[in-house]
């Protein structure tokens, strides 16, 4: 049970950027429900894949880190904890058409490459990869679906405070995981 409770608070942490920018493409359309499945689509997709390539990295490299994994992991979250935090604290309200391909490709890329770095910190820490990828993509998809929809209901107020507890969320993972460790080993 406290695994499945740590792949969601991943999930919810990794999600918060589709979210946001779900948020942010929803203030420029009227939502439409095909929209907001097409968004959740790429979002959700992506979501779910990055961490399969993050996590085959980090097996690969498994052998020549496992004596530091617990580090590389700690260093990995907090750095995309600490990149959230910054990037809901700066200014940057502009608003976007992301319903083009093109568009929904470059953002759903962007959006992913923490999930790659996840992945990789799944790895090293041995968290089953089917059940992750799978909670990772349906909670990404979800929630991106609900913030398009919403976006121009709740963006204004919800936007950057839920960015915010999302990279909070991810550096107690980080910290849990390091204190698990030298625990463990003193």
């Amino acid at each position: 049970m406290a695994l499945i409770l740590q792949i969601l608070f991943i999930s919810f942490s990794l999600a918060i950027d589709c979210v946001s920018v779900s948020i942010a493409g929803g203030l420029n359309q009227k939502a439409k429900i095909a929209h907001g499945l097409k968004v959740a689509a790429f979002f959700g997709g992506f979501q779910a894949m990055m961490p399969l390539l993050g996590w085959l990295i980090g097996e690969a490299l498994s052998s020549f880190i496992s004596s530091i994994d617990h580090w590389i992991a700690f260093f990995l979250l907090a750095i995309i904890g600490v990149k959230m935090i910054y990037e809901a604290l700066k200014e940057n309200d502009e608003k976007k058409d992301i319903l083009n391909i093109r568009t929904l490709l470059i953002l759903s890329i962007a959006t992913s490459i923490d999930a790659l770095i996840v992945g990789i910190s799944l790895s090293l820490i041995k968290i089953p990869l089917l059940v992750s990828v799978a909670i990772i993509g349906i909670v990404t998809f979800v929630f991106s679906f609900l913030g398009f929809i919403f976006g121009n209901k709740i963006g204004s107020f919800f936007g950057k405070k839920v960015e915010i507890a999302g990279g909070v969320v991810l550096i107690i993972i980080g910290l849990k995981i390091l204190l698990e460790h030298l625990i463990t080993t003193s």
